[in-house]
């Protein structure tokens, strides 16, 4: 059984596998080796007593630092296994305090007869579990666990309000009934047959203790903060890349790795014959600028058509997005690299969406929400909430009782509406406020603390963040044996950011702060650019390349139980032809699903 769930994640690690079989427990582990090349680092992997051993997926940064901290181990590797399990042996769970990185581990006390699971603070390495009576499965992948075949291919339904609403399911669920996702931030402790789980780390838990009423002293503190998280994940053994865009957040971080002075980065653009998609221009200036190795991948947009159905099957969880992380990943790695850095987040942190400003906006109205919310409600708020798009997202926040971000954030992420949710009679649609929504309520009072822009940040890194933007790019960039390390999703970075008054944060153009803060080294071309990314026409490919693939797909979603079927094939009909309140995205979450259900035999 260890053997065919190891063997489901191959891809995520293709340099060893190993297994441990003991009374109590198996383990088993595949490593894609990044530090510490040798086979002393596989694993499973004992401490010098033999008393813990340990399975671990992802890096520990600051494994150097954390490593002068323990002089008196005996050493006999120089990666990074090594030092978190001996950090374990010396100081238990509270060596998570001194942990800087993305990781999942468990570690076996073979004295004490307990098992520990933990998860990063941010989720960046995922950890499913199920429990069936007395056993416990758990796997870096849902797809793993299915292989044990203890698990029943059973669709979690409850879940499925989230996928719609915001394109993926958020903790403590998972799609398939009975297996759940540890929380980001979390431990786990297994002893005699009970479970205890608590949080290490929260988002709020840290306040800054700095002046921020010296610009340029937090503009140097940011710097500092950027450069100092760049750093840390350089550390490796084998080649580091990055992703280039050209735009302000992958740039900064070339320019940072430059600066960190570990070589000429090796940089890696997406080109496109087509202008309309094409950013390899941004891209050459910064290449030029920080005289990095810079390698231009042309690829046509054709090129993601056909990677589709591959990019599908690797989905390890359904996702409304990802496809282009899959298809980027993946010319990467044929060009060699095992490691390459992200600009994901940059957005998030400083302010970089639109809902950022509307947020400001919006509380910015006081006579509105000074109106009490049942007046609000019966002169227009349940008329417009009854409506699709604009007017009915208008109306869901007229419907609001005090406009705050626990309540207006589920509303601008939504995928589906709860309208059109009603109208295509999903079983759970009405009244269910979606995961999402429940961790920002009890979240409210810490919420409300926050400046009102970090207000959004905390929202982005409870929702989207954690549950579509770091799981789809690790099960993308994984799925081709690809670790993507994000330096904007650094603890100490995003402690101080979110402290920063609006005053200071708030863009004059985009991400001013932090372009302000990093000057000179973006240059202007980059800064002052318009915003394009992958913009690519699923609209027109829908209804013509991809018609046939995903009209299957509806079809066969239209026999499900939990979905009005009929209704679903008249929304599929309004959209080919040309509705403009139909969105391919929201058709898209279907085909996603009906094709992960195929894909993995999950029944109702």
């Amino acid at each position: 059984m260890i053997r065919a769930m190891t063997d489901a994640m191959a891809h995520r690690g293709p340099d060893a596998d190993a297994f441990l079989t003991e009374k109590e427990l198996a383990f088993g582990h595949r490593r894609l080796s990044i530090i510490d090349l040798s086979t002393a680092s596989n694993q499973p992997f004992h401490d010098h007593t033999g008393r813990y051993v340990m399975v671990y997926n992802g890096e520990m940064y600051n494994y150097e630092d954390v490593k002068r901290q323990l002089p008196d181990y005996p050493f006999q590797t120089t990666g990074d296994t090594e030092v978190l399990l001996a950090a374990y042996s010396r100081w238990g769970l509270d060596c998570l305090r001194d942990f800087r990185g993305m990781f999942a581990f468990a570690i076996w006390d073979r004295q004490e007869k307990q098992l520990v699971i933990a998860r990063d603070r941010f989720g960046v390495k995922p950890l499913y579990y199920y429990r069936d009576g007395d056993r416990l499965l758990f796997a870096s992948e849902i797809r793993s666990i299915l292989a044990s075949v203890v698990v029943p291919r059973k669709l979690e339904t409850a879940a499925l309000m989230d996928y719609f609403s915001y394109q993926s399911v958020s903790y403590p669920d998972s799609p398939i009934k009975g297996i759940r996702q540890l929380k980001a931030g979390h431990w786990m402790i297994v002893n005699n047959g009970e479970i205890s789980e608590k949080p290490y780390w929260s988002l709020f838990g840290a306040a800054a203790d700095f002046d921020f009423g010296d610009r340029k002293a937090v503009q140097r503190r940011i710097r500092d903060l950027m450069l100092q998280s760049v750093e840390r994940r350089l550390v490796s053994d084998v080649p580091v890349g990055a992703f280039l865009s050209g735009g302000i957040d992958s740039s900064a971080v070339v320019g940072l790795m430059a600066e960190a002075g570990q070589g000429r980065p090796n940089t890696f653009t997406i080109a496109f014959e087509e202008k309309e998609y094409d950013e390899s221009s941004y891209a050459a200036i910064v290449a030029k600028k920080f005289h990095t190795n810079h390698t231009n991948i042309l690829l046509k947009p054709s090129v993601f058509i056909d990677e589709l159905p591959n990019a599908l099957d690797a989905l390890d969880s359904p996702s409304g997005d990802g496809v282009n992380t899959y298809v980027v990943s993946k010319a990467i790695h044929e060009r060699g690299m095992t490691v390459a850095l992200s600009g994901a987040g940059g957005d998030e942190l400083f302010a970089g969406y639109p809902f950022f400003g509307t947020y400001l906006g919006l509380r910015a109205k006081r006579s509105l929400w000074a109106v009490p919310a049942g007046l609000r409600r019966a002169v227009i708020g349940n008329w417009l909430a009854g409506r699709k798009g604009k007017q009915g997202r208008i109306g869901q926040i007229l419907k609001q009782r005090r406009g705050t971000i626990d309540e207006l954030y589920p509303i601008f992420r939504q995928i589906l509406s709860p309208v059109a949710l009603r109208e295509l009679e999903f079983l759970d649609s009405n009244g269910y406020p979606g995961g999402i929504a429940r961790e920002l309520q009890a979240s409210r009072e810490e919420l409300a603390r926050l400046p009102l822009l970090s207000q959004v940040s905390a929202a982005e890194y409870l929702g989207y963040t954690q549950h579509t933007l770091l799981k789809d790019t690790d099960q993308m960039s994984m799925a081709h044996s690809l670790e993507v390390r994000e330096p904007f999703f650094d603890q100490d970075l995003v402690e101080f950011t979110l402290a920063i008054p609006d005053d200071l944060k708030k863009p004059v153009y985009p991400k001013s702060l932090l372009v302000e803060s990093l000057k000179p080294l973006l240059p202007d071309e980059i800064v002052h650019r318009r915003k394009q990314g992958f913009l690519f026409p699923w609209n027109h490919w829908l209804r013509n390349e991809l018609r046939g693939m995903a009209e299957t797909r509806i079809k066969n979603m239209a026999q499900r139980s939990f979905i009005n079927g009929d209704k679903l094939l008249d929304h599929w009909k309004c959209f080919l032809a040309g509705d403009k309140n139909t969105r391919w995205a929201e058709l898209w979450l279907f085909i996603v699903l009906e094709h992960w259900l195929e894909k993995n035999q999950v029944s109702e």
